[in-house]
């Protein structure tokens, strides 16, 4: 899909990278995240096909509220992606995955669907709407002087309003750590809003600074610590599955991983020097290889390197560490996730 300006979406704009992401923690940024996916689930079905092919449990929350999720892979529960769920209204479901995974998410929903029945619906409306993410600390005052409505959404909720003539829904979700919210606009109506929400005050913000900004934030990334070979157990992230549900996709296999133990959890790897942190670099303890970064860059917010990677369960915060960069052992420790707490 080419996003609604026509443009993809650029790794930084004339700014800069470091100063969006420090735009971000201090004040107000806006991404076009449009690349993102949606397929609208709906009917009397569509909450009983969630729940059996989703980790998280939807009882938990309820209409107006949105949820954080993972799909597996029922043979080895690697997560096939991570998702966040809209519940718009009680029979309608917009289901967020990864761009390039929408049509795999789909066809695993089809195949659940095939189990559970029920009356569903399923339509990919990607390419109908465009989604901006306002962030950072003054986001909500923001968006208050383009939608006094949208700007008092709660994190983890949603609403549906008027903007414009357009019918939108805002999610208080994000992917930088900081305060924010997410708008879904009809493709007409987001140049115009795209242009309220930086009159207002919010600095345009490109791929760049969505990435250092998630990194600091300690948040996975599908590709990099998610996906093949990679389980919610190893993303350290067992909180997005519930176990007493009585089935989902995938569960017998991440049961089983659960309770065999000894398997390699994601840390934060953390440097003195200015020097960005790349993945697959090898992480070192006492010389010797125990895993590789999956993520890596250098920390506006810090000034320091820092990074990602899958080590040993018993490799814990505090413990020393070593980088492989470019055959230099550069000194590390092991540290607690996020980076950089939010504001």
């Amino acid at each position: 899909m080419v996003p609604f300006g026509g443009w993809e979406m650029p790794v930084s704009y004339p700014s800069g990278t470091v100063e969006e992401h420090l735009a971000c923690r201090r004040a107000a940024v806006v991404f076009d995240v449009s690349h993102l996916g949606t397929v609208r689930v709906e009917g009397p079905g569509a909450h009983a096909l969630l729940q059996a092919a989703l980790t998280n449990d939807l009882d938990r929350v309820g209409p107006g509220r949105a949820q954080y999720t993972h799909l597996l892979d029922p043979a080895d529960a690697s997560v096939t992606d991570d998702i966040i769920v809209w519940w718009v209204a009680p029979e309608r479901f917009d289901v967020m995955p990864n761009a390039s995974n929408t049509d795999g998410v789909t066809g695993a929903l089809t195949e659940v669907l095939a189990t559970t029945g029920g009356e569903v619906t399923m339509a990919d409306v990607t390419a109908d709407r465009a989604i901006l993410a306002v962030q950072g600390p003054t986001a909500r005052s923001v968006v208050a002087q383009v939608s006094p409505e949208a700007a008092e959404v709660g994190r983890f909720r949603v609403v549906e309003f008027d903007w414009d003539g357009h019918r939108c829904v805002a999610a208080g979700t994000g992917y930088t750590g900081e305060d924010g919210l997410e708008i879904a606009v009809p493709v007409a109506g987001a140049t115009a809003l795209w242009h309220a929400l930086t009159a207002a005050g919010a600095q345009p913000a490109g791929l760049g600074a969505r990435d250092t900004l998630r990194l600091e934030s300690g948040l996975p990334l599908h590709g990099h610590e998610l996906g093949p070979g990679i389980t919610s157990l190893n993303a350290d992230l067992g909180w997005v599955v519930r176990f007493d549900k009585p089935d989902f996709r995938g569960k017998a296999a991440l049961e089983a991983q659960r309770d065999a133990g000894g398997y390699p959890v994601l840390r934060g790897v953390q440097t003195s020097s200015r020097r960005p942190l790349r993945q697959d670099q090898a992480v070192l303890r006492d010389g010797q290889p125990v895993g590789t970064l999956t993520s890596g860059n250098f920390s506006p917010s810090l000034g320091v390197g820092i990074g990602l990677a899958l080590l040993p369960a018993d490799v814990q915060p505090g413990d020393e560490l070593a980088v492989d960069v470019r055959g230099t052992a550069e000194p590390a420790v092991c540290v607690a996730l996020p980076f950089v707490a939010k504001g």
